[in-house]
Formats: C-alpha cells, structure tokens, sequence
C-alpha cells in the first residue's frame, strides 16, 4: 500500500483546512485508517480514525468537534475535514493504514498499530 497525503498549507486561526490522502492498492477499502499529528520537538499524536466500512470514526479529544474523517473507497482516499482551526494544530500530518485491525470492534488510536504510513502534509495555523 503507498499513499499520497496533501492539502496542507498556511491558514488562519478559525479557518479551514481538506487533508486528502489517496491510496494505492485494491485492499484499501478493507483497511481501518487514520491520521496522525507531528509538531516540532513533540511526539506523533493521533487525531482521527475511521473504520474500512466508513461506518465508525474516532477521534483525539482537542479536535473533536473540529474534524472530520471520511473515506470513499470507491476512490480510494481518506479525508480529514479540519474546521476552526487553532494554532496548536499546526503540525505535520501523516496519514496510515491498518491492515490487521479490522476485524476489532475497537478503532486503532495508536501508531504501532498502522503499518503503512504516508509521507506528511504541513499545516501552519497562524494567530
């Protein structure tokens, strides 16, 4: 599985934001897939997550509310819709797939679980 993450950019606070992540391969939509959050001198965060039906979705506490995650695996890309933007969701974000929880009721929230990574897409939120 590759995948492609972009929509990253310079926005201001209470703005807007489309994260696109596109995927490779004709499993993608029995994936469980995520988003995950990386700023400078911190540890990688999880955001959000939502279940290979598109069905179930999970998300971090500080953007709850906020963001959304959607998926369509008839194109084989996962979204994350980020309103109201803060500057500490300035970050770079990362997108993951994982190939080996979806059978579980319960949705990956940590890194170790996903076994495929995109490269990051920037988002600067200024004040």
């Amino acid at each position: 599985v590759q995948l492609q993450a972009s929509g990253g950019g310079l926005v201001q606070a209470g703005g807007s934001l489309r994260l696109s992540c596109a995927a490779s391969g004709r499993t993608f939509r029995s994936y469980n897939m995520g988003w995950f959050r990386q700023a400078p001198g911190k540890e990688r965060e999880f955001v959000a997550a939502i279940s290979w039906s598109g069905r179930s979705t999970n998300y971090a506490d500080s953007v709850k509310g906020r963001f959304t995650i959607s998926r369509d695996n008839a194109g084989n890309t996962v979204y994350l819709q980020m309103n109201s933007l803060k500057p500490e969701d300035t970050a770079a974000y990362y997108c993951a797939v994982s190939s080996w929880t979806s059978g579980r009721m319960v949705l990956p929230v940590v890194s170790n679980e996903y076994d495929y990574w995109g490269q990051g897409t920037l988002v600067t939120v200024s004040s």
